[in-house]
C-alpha cells in the first residue's frame, strides 16, 4: 500500500501531475469540484497511472478540500512514487 499527497487544482485544462510542492504533488484536475466529480477524476487519474482497478485507490483524508491523501493498493511506495515522477506534464 501506497500514499501521496496531492494539492488538486479543479478546472484545469487537463488532469495530470503537475510536478511537486514540499511534500505534496500538484494535481491539476479537469473535473469542476462539484458533486464530487473532482474526487472521482482524482481516483480515475491514480488508478491508471498505477494500472490498478479504481476500488484499489481511494481518498483517505481531504474529500472536501484541495490537500487530500489518496492510497493505492496493490503498490508500493516507492513504485507509486516513481510512476508520478514519469506522469509529471510539462506543457
Amino acid at each position: 500500500m501506497a500514499r501521496l499527497t496531492v494539492k488538486v487544482h479543479p478546472r484545469a485544462r487537463r488532469t495530470a501531475l503537475a510536478g511537486r510542492l514540499g511534500d505534496a504533488w500538484k494535481l491539476a484536475i479537469a473535473a469542476p469540484p462539484v458533486d464530487g466529480k473532482a474526487n472521482e477524476e482524482c481516483v480515475e487519474f491514480f488508478a491508471e497511472l498505477a494500472r490498478v482497478p479504481k476500488s484499489r485507490v481511494r481518498i483517505v483524508s481531504g474529500a472536501t478540500g484541495r490537500m487530500k491523501v489518496v492510497e493505492v493498493t496493490g503498490v508500493g511506495q516507492e513504485e507509486l512514487e516513481k510512476l508520478a515522477a514519469g506522469w509529471v506534464w510539462t506543457g
